[in-house]
């Protein structure tokens, strides 16, 4: 048992995506950032996407109420048991009435805490992920909050092998995102220096950024419309852009319809990198055809593989 004495910003309980339900008006949701939360989870020897912490923005304290063996990865500011501070990357124990706190990165956005076994969650439509806007998943639906007690899965703690991450494997966090990114099904509703402007400038990430997405600014973009059309499909990682003109990029909890252009779409190998942008970065989308962007799908996860073989990027 866990016992949350602070929740901090955002604190929710992820797991597996709920896909294959998009045509039914239900997103996805799962971890902003997968391939963190599953280095979290291989160095306690669970499986890939087992049910972990979502840590957004630091401020997070829990007391431990049993022995267990925990990690954490992404964006780790200092990380603190009982008053020493722990690395991230490695296999921790912590002791029963240990507390581990989180403070707020300096850098990167969302913080993966794991333990061997996994968290218990509420298990919707096939997914224990938490989906806020509808409630689902997760711990009630909703995000943690102080006093809110968490089980873990004793049924699923095996021996746990100490491990470390990898040097390579680790993903570095920055201020500074170049993505990779495809034209999309509205791209030829920019004027030509407008796409110029999308592929080519240095957008800087506005205030506001949750699960659902994020917004670009500094360089307004310029449509042959009104920046509205009838709803169609979108995606974690489709790239909108509004009448004002400042694109938005989708995340994980993204709605499944949208009633803005889709000027280009980020592509899969990169998606990952969203869930660790934080407020007034910069992020520059780099072009990439439907076939460069394939491969470069092929190539990223043939090297995640090499220290989690059942590596999945959506």
């Amino acid at each position: 048992m866990w016992s949350i004495l602070s929740a901090g910003v955002q604190t929710t309980l992820q797991g597996d995506p709920r896909m294959g339900r998009r045509h039914q008006g239900v997103p996805w949701a799962g971890p902003a950032d997968p391939w963190s939360m599953a280095l979290a989870n291989r160095l306690v020897g669970n499986e890939t996407f087992a049910v972990a912490l979502e840590v957004s923005f630091g401020g997070f304290t829990a007391e431990i109420d049993a022995d267990c063996h925990i990690a954490l990865a992404g964006a780790v500011g200092k990380a603190i048991v009982d008053g020493n501070i722990v690395p991230e990357h490695t296999t921790l124990f912590v002791k029963k009435g240990a507390t581990l706190t989180i403070e707020p990165p300096q850098v990167g956005a969302r913080t993966y805490v794991a333990v061997a076994g996994g968290f218990a969650a509420d298990n919707v439509m096939g997914s224990p992920s938490t989906y806020l806007p509808a409630d689902l998943g997760g711990y009630q639906g909703r995000v943690l909050a102080t006093g809110d007690s968490l089980k873990i899965n004793p049924s699923l703690r095996g021996d746990v092998e100490p491990r470390e991450t990898p040097t390579a494997c680790r993903p570095a966090m920055t201020d500074h995102f170049t993505i990779r990114a495809v034209e999309s099904a509205e791209t030829t509703l920019l004027e030509a220096r407008a796409i110029k402007t999308l592929f080519g400038e240095a957008f800087r990430v506005g205030p506001q950024v949750t699960r659902m997405g994020l917004s670009l600014t500094g360089h307004p973009l310029s449509l042959r419309s009104e920046g509205k059309m009838k709803s169609a499909a979108v995606f974690p990682g489709t790239v909108q852009c509004p009448e004002g003109g400042d694109p938005i990029i989708l995340l994980v909890d993204a709605q499944t319809t949208g009633g803005y252009p889709r000027v280009a779409h980020i592509a899969r190998c990169d998606r990952h990198l969203l869930g660790q942008i934080p407020p007034r970065a910069t992020v520059r989308l780099l072009h990439r055809t439907a076939e460069q962007a394939t491969e470069d799908l092929k190539r990223k996860l043939l090297f995640l593989r090499q220290w989690v073989p059942d590596m999945q990027l959506w």
